[in-house]
């Protein structure tokens, strides 16, 4: 027998994986539109809630959107259809499309986004980067090991060809022998002081600072920027196991899917300067 699964339910579900009041104070989670009452048909899961994503979902006939970033931040003070953000809104409730989001309560649990990182890197993960909470494996970003140290070129190597990079932003030098690495999903500079005193031999995270790119490079500690996309959007897989998982143990038909066709907004690019300089030299 089939059994329906409301939005409300599914927000109880994630609450339970994911306890909303483990969100940062600053933070916008949960139900972003939609009815509680109404019955999830088909769920889309991204990163970000963008028009393209809502695009995916209406060909997909998915009536739901997990993301992990919230499509409403802040306070609202009108909604503008010619923005791409108010012309997301109108669509949505068009189309009565729920938008959900799990944004820093996905961040700082046990088996969140920096775990999600870590696996992606085939870390053995010891505890949190920075505890958070009275839990004690909660926490920003993750501490672990390789299962054997390796040369500082060829774990560049394996973490690009893991996270489908085409290179990396990297401050401070290259360790020679890596084996101990930090990592946090997302835009961590502001934890690299606590990677360094854990005396890790790399950290990888997002959106480094100028300034704490100097102070890695007088420490002599690496930092590796791979991007706040790429660094977030490995939870997508896990969160699609596990959703599809308490969609079939309620006996529900309704497809979940990850997005196909979502990618980093940032790209690389070398210009005709820099590619002939690096002939000429």
């Amino acid at each position: 027998m089939v059994s329906p699964i409301k939005l409300k339910d599914f927000l109880a579900y994630l609450g339970r994986f994911a306890p909303w009041e483990l969100a940062e104070s600053w933070d916008n989670v949960g139900l972003m539109i939609g009815n509680p009452d109404q019955e999830i048909t088909g769920l889309l899961i991204a990163l970000d809630p963008t028009l393209q994503i809502l695009e995916e979902a209406i060909l997909k006939k998915a009536n739901t959107i997990l993301t992990h970033h919230p499509l409403i931040f802040h306070p609202l003070k009108a909604i503008n259809t010619a923005t791409p953000s108010g012309r997301f809104l109108q669509k949505a409730l068009c189309n009565n499309i729920a938008v959900v989001s799990c944004h820093t309560n996905l961040d700082i649990i046990s088996e969140g986004v920096s775990a999600a990182l870590a696996h992606a890197l085939c870390l053995n993960v010891n505890r949190p980067l920075k505890p958070s909470g009275s839990e004690r494996d909660h926490g920003f970003g993750r501490i672990g090991s390789l299962p054997e140290p390796m040369s500082g070129e060829d774990f560049l190597l394996f973490a690009a060809e893991q996270l489908r990079l085409q290179g990396f932003t990297i401050a401070g030098p290259l360790p020679e022998i890596v084996s101990s690495i930090a990592v946090c999903g997302g835009s961590g500079s502001d934890f690299a002081s606590d990677a360094f005193f854990e005396g890790v031999d790399i950290y990888i995270t997002a959106e480094v600072k100028h300034s704490v790119a100097r102070w890695a490079e007088e420490n002599k500690f690496c930092i590796i920027d791979a991007g706040h996309f790429p660094t977030e959007n490995v939870i997508i897989h896990s969160l699609l196991e596990r959703i599809a998982a308490f969609f079939a143990e309620n006996n529900n038909p309704a497809p979940v899917f990850a997005s196909e066709i979502q990618d980093s907004p940032l790209r690389f690019h070398i210009s005709d300067y820099m590619y002939t300089k690096n002939l000429t030299e």
